[in-house]
């Protein structure tokens, strides 16, 4: 008795096949029904919200201090973490849009609340005050909702 061995996967099929099939299918997940007119509107109001929220006459002075800054050490803008807290500030208003398209409100809202967490516990292991947890916490949720209004909106 002569055993072939087996074949893993079908003569036609073909890597670049499968990925194609694979995003085409499952993109959709990621963009159907996504209001993105209020995902563009979104980000952009919540990262300007963020220049506005760290500013010294707003927050800023007291979160450099719970966080062992001064504003003169701040200086000039860590374009790294700009570009990754846009990167993120997109990535979730993206989400709420995914959820807004599906009606899927507490999912988002349970989102959130587990964002403001981690958020909370990196800053007490980073031992920072109160205050600049709070405020952090605080700018989170505070996204949350501009996202909310803006998907309820457009």
């Amino acid at each position: 008795m002569h055993l072939q061995p087996a074949r893993p996967f079908p003569e036609h099929f073909t890597l670049e096949k499968y990925l194609s099939s694979f995003i085409s299918t499952n993109m959709c997940e990621l963009t159907e029904g996504v209001s993105w007119i209020g995902v563009i509107v979104s980000f952009v109001v919540s990262f300007m919200l963020g220049w506005l929220w760290y500013n010294p006459k707003v927050f800023g002075k007291k979160w450099a201090e719970g966080v062992g800054l001064s504003m003169s050490d701040c200086g000039d803008m860590p374009i790294f973490a700009m570009t990754i807290q846009a990167l993120g500030t997109f990535g979730l208003a993206w989400l709420f849009g995914i959820t807004a398209a599906s009606d899927k409100l507490l999912t988002i809202i349970l989102i959130l609340a587990t964002l403001i967490l981690f958020i909370v516990a990196n800053g007490k292991f980073a031992q920072k005050s109160n205050t600049a947890v709070a405020i952090e916490g605080a700018f989170i949720l505070a996204m949350g909702i501009v996202m909310v209004v803006c998907q309820a909106i457009f």
